[in-house]
């Protein structure tokens, strides 16, 4: 099967193993470069022209093609499976609720594709690298698949961070991407009222615009980034799937619930935020699991200007959110909100009664299997200010949908892509950081090499390693509490 080069390539040929490229050069071309990654990208220690990349960067180690198992029908694992498949490997996909169900953090109808990680300290570079790869992909994904599956998957939309103040997370990200060549504008309050006058600007002295950014339709990316693996001939499980005993330093099989047990040659867990019910003694005090929750609101009947291609992703501090995309409309989405306004001293300067004591949260919601995906009224007032404050046209817009789901962070922020202790071929890969959607078909890649029997450069491996700190009981990191 011919495949175009967006990532999604065959198995290379087994001669290929012959010209492998030096190990210093891994880190530079397939851990982060494999492929131009847009337009304007100069070589750098992330990043690799269009001609150094290579199959030979993706080698196959076994000898013959092998069946893997892997756990989690997510973008992760779906993205995982495929990139096996396209390398000759028989794979299986066990989930317990399928592809892109309800309650996996891939499940929301949209997911924002940015590079701006000024905010990663030394893992900066290697996101950014990473997320362009990440949008080129994106982009591909979308001229190859979107007209054979009659929808759109990614729409660029261009991404606007707003700021009182010229932070240190802007310009980081500013010299990062200066450092990787991408494209990016500076804008003052003015520029940004005037490119988009929807926008209310009042107290923005800065904004930093990256016009290749963009958003995906997550839901039906994963859907169909799963039908594809299929097509390939992966085979998926619904069920609920236990890790084996190690014999050896291998894991034999994973067993479902039922007690049918699936063997492999290799086990890729990629979990979501399952991760701490699958291995609670092992990522239990390493992970959380949070939830985010983005509210989908109605735009005016036949007023085209809060949707693509008329506005473009958005970010003010601690709130996200894009236009209203084609195909669906689902509706003009924001995630976070503003907080409200300072309350006014008390003129009685009586003692107020004390405000009620919130309740304790409650245990099943750090169970994705048991957590409730709605909120109340309280918990959607900062988004509605945000409409008010800074998109006052949509002031009162209705509230058409509440998506909410769990995302995992891990103690170290940053992904985990690494062997399960004591097994030589049994993985986990995941902890997205709540910004995995995008960087899942680039992950697989080196997901996959990794499985195959290429273990790259030692530096990429350490970068994503299984963290050895732990959260202490009050929910902070051992580190933390010692400073």
């Amino acid at each position: 099967m011919t495949v175009s080069d967006d990532g999604l390539r065959p198995a290379p040929n087994a001669n290929d193993s012959e010209s492998l490229l030096p190990r210093r050069d891994f880190l530079r071309i397939a851990g982060l470069g494999a492929g131009a990654v847009l337009g304007g990208v100069v070589p750098g220690p992330f990043t690799a022209p269009a001609e150094a990349a290579s199959s030979a960067a993706f080698v196959r180690r076994r000898s013959d093609a092998g069946h893997t198992v892997v756990i989690g029908a997510g973008i992760w694992g779906c993205s995982t499976a495929l990139e096996l498949c396209q390398r000759g490997e028989r794979v299986t996909i066990i989930d317990i609720y399928g592809p892109a169900n309800s309650r996996a953090t891939s499940g929301d109808e949209t997911r924002g594709i940015r590079s701006s990680y000024g905010d990663r300290g030394t893992n900066s570079e290697l996101w950014t690298a990473w997320a362009r790869r990440a949008i080129a992909h994106w982009r591909e994904f979308d001229e190859q698949y979107a007209k054979e599956f009659d929808t759109r998957f990614f729409m660029t939309t261009g991404d606007i961070i707003l700021r009182t103040r010229d932070e240190a997370f802007l310009k980081n990200t500013r010299d990062v991407w200066t450092k990787q060549g991408v494209a990016f504008d500076t804008l003052d309050q003015d520029e940004v009222r005037k490119r988009w006058p929807l926008i209310n600007p009042d107290g923005i002295t800065v904004g930093v615009y990256e016009p290749d950014a963009g958003v995906a339709r997550a839901r039906h990316a994963t859907q169909a980034t799963a039908a594809i693996a299929k097509r390939m001939g992966a085979t998926f499980i619904t069920g609920r799937a236990t890790p084996g005993p190690l014999t050896g330093g291998r894991m034999q099989y994973v067993t479902l619930d039922d007690g049918t047990r699936i063997s492999g040659d290799a086990f890729v867990f990629s979990c979501g935020p399952w991760f701490g019910k699958v291995f609670p003694e092992l990522l239990g005090n390493r992970i959380r699991i949070p939830m985010g929750t983005a509210c989908y609101y109605g735009t005016p009947p036949g007023d085209e200007r809060f949707n693509f291609p008329n506005m473009p992703s958005w970010n003010f501090p601690g709130v996200t959110g894009w236009p209203a995309l084609p195909v669906d409309n689902r509706g003009f989405r924001v995630r976070g909100g503003a907080a409200p306004l300072p309350t006014p001293p008390n003129p009685i300067k009586e003692k107020l009664p004390e405000p009620p004591r919130p309740a304790p949260p409650d245990p099943n919601n750090q169970d994705p299997d048991l957590s409730v995906r709605w909120v109340g009224p309280e918990r959607l007032e900062g988004s509605r200010r945000l409409l008010q404050q800074r998109f006052p046209l949509l002031a009162d817009a209705p509230l058409l949908e509440i998506r909410t789901c769990h995302y995992e962070s891990s103690i170290n922020r940053n992904f985990i892509i690494d062997r399960i202790p004591g097994a030589q071929n049994a993985w986990i890969a995941g902890l997205g950081q709540a910004e995995g959607f995008k960087f899942a078909p680039i992950a697989a890649q080196y997901v996959a090499q990794r499985v195959l029997g290429d273990e790259g450069d030692p530096e990429l491996a350490k970068a994503f390693a299984m963290p050895t700190e732990s959260y202490s009981p009050s929910g902070t990191s051992g580190a933390e509490d010692e400073e």
